[in-house]
């Protein structure tokens, strides 16, 4: 845009310069006319009285010597006619044919008038004629035919002035536009380059840093002050959507417990048998017992989940060097016991001595979360695979299950919140598990993708950035190793 702002004011310039340098050009050049005009008429006016005597008696000897060295002198042909054309004295042998009408208007009486403007790329001589009058009466013309080289040059230096005031004007223009642009375009470059900071600080649960900086327009300070309400407003609706989120997880947790503690004491009455009540009865209020507290576990699991995403989307995060190999070990003996009690296998691979850039709380947070959606839609008998790679600079880490899968229509929503595919409609869940994961790769600076391996299954990668050297130098020291 700065360039744009620049060619802009670099035309208007120009325009300008070419506005009021195209009419002092045209002045320039008339006015070296009209002095070349003057000049010229005056010899001619003073040859003419010169040839009054000379014409009355006939002898030319003194007029024609006088023209000669006039001509030796300035390099001008002059010229006497009398009045039926005929040349009495001239100061060159030969002389261009003098123009018809000019000399018939002289013979009328009639004096010069000023010429058109000379311009330089005019060669064409300046021809005068003045009457020789006699007694009142004409009795020839004096004629001068002069070069306009003298004229043209003028005009030529005239014009190489103007065009050097106009570069000079240029160049001035442009070093004050420079400034100008800048100050002009301040707040939209704090802009453009502040929308990333606040968007990243927005994700990572910061304060915004404000991008206006009280330069530039009064306009765009005020866009300025603006964005930065608007940024401050999205940001604490943000944060008061996580904190409510957080606040009633934690809230509804203890009720949730009482309730539960209830229906167990329910369940307890239930099992001791009862004469006075029909067996029917019975079976029918155990059955009912049974299917609240299902319902009592898996609104447990949603507050789980919510307090879980609460904990990812309000926590602040920056990302520092992470040894990923204690992260996995850790991760997975936590969930070798509940996968081996679900009759699965999970296994280990890819090398080890990975380092991340992001942040290791939250990476545990969302290995938990896609470990866990792993391990509850993978069949007995089968494996949960937790594989690492380095690819394209990056680190992967890849955890593949051989449930149900997704249909490939479904892959853009998995990741949205309480969004259950309809194969796992009949399976326990609150559909934020690879949501949780999406976010917390996210904010943890990477990203999450789904893959549909050609067996069946689902195969969940998370791809983190690799810290740079600086970063590299902080690494802690290394814990355990991948295995298989």
């Amino acid at each position: 845009m700065r360039a744009r702002l620049l060619v802009v004011f670099s035309v208007l310039v120009g325009l300008l310069v070419l506005g009021l340098g195209l009419p002092l050009a045209a002045a320039s050049a008339a006015a070296a006319t009209s002095g070349l005009f003057a000049d010229r008429l005056g010899d001619t006016t003073r040859f003419a009285a010169l040839a009054q005597r000379p014409v009355g008696d006939g002898d030319t000897s003194a007029l024609a010597a006088e023209l000669v060295r006039y001509d030796e002198i300035y390099g001008i042909a002059a010229l006497v006619v009398d009045r039926d054309g005929r040349v009495l004295a001239s100061s060159r042998p030969t002389v261009p044919e003098p123009a018809a009408r000019r000399v018939q208007l002289a013979l009328a009486g009639q004096r010069s008038e000023p010429p058109e403007a000379v311009w330089p790329w005019d060669g064409e001589p300046l021809l005068l004629a003045e009457p020789v009058l006699v007694g009142g009466e004409v009795r020839g013309a004096a004629v001068t035919i002069s070069p306009t080289t003298p004229a043209r040059w003028e005009t030529l230096r005239a014009w190489a002035a103007l065009a050097g005031a106009g570069l000079v004007a240029l160049a001035v223009a442009a070093g004050l536009a420079l400034p100008l642009v800048r100050w002009i375009l301040a707040p939209v470059e704090s802009l453009d380059a502040g929308t990333a900071q606040v968007a990243a600080a927005v994700r990572a649960g910061r304060a915004p840093q404000p991008v206006g900086d009280g330069r530039g327009p009064p306009e765009l300070r005020r866009l300025s002050r603006h964005f930065d309400q608007m940024a401050a407003g999205v940001s604490q609706a943000l944060e008061s959507q996580r904190a409510f989120v957080a606040d009633a997880g934690h809230q509804l947790r203890n009720p949730l417990t009482a309730l539960r503690l209830r229906m167990q004491n329910v369940g307890a009455a239930l099992a001791v048998p009862d004469a006075r009540v029909d067996p029917d009865l019975m079976a029918a209020l155990r059955e009912e017992h049974g299917s609240a507290l299902e319902e009592v576990d898996r609104l447990g699991e949603v507050l789980e989940s919510l307090l879980a995403l609460a904990r990812t989307d309000g926590r602040p995060v920056d990302p520092v060097p992470v040894r990923v190999d204690p992260v996995l070990v850790d991760r997975l003996d936590a969930w070798r016991v509940l996968a081996e009690h679900d009759g699965l296998r999970l296994t280990r691979r890819g090398p080890g001595g990975l380092v991340i850039s992001s942040d290791p709380v939250l990476l545990a947070t969302v290995l938990d979360a896609v470990l866990d959606n792993a391990v509850k839609y993978s069949p007995a008998g089968g494996e949960v695979a937790l594989t690492t790679a380095r690819v394209d600079g990056r680190v992967e880490i890849a955890v593949r299950d051989h449930g149900p899968g997704l249909a490939p229509a479904d892959l853009a929503r998995a990741t949205d919140r309480f969004w259950r595919a309809s194969s796992t409609a009949g399976e326990p869940g609150s559909g934020l598990g690879l949501a949780i994961a999406a976010r917390g790769a996210e904010r943890g600076g990477g990203e999450l993708a789904l893959e549909l391996p050609d067996d069946g299954g689902l195969r969940v990668v998370l791809r983190f950035p690799r810290p740079d050297a600086a970063a590299g130098s902080a690494v802690p020291p290394a814990d355990a190793a991948g295995g298989t």
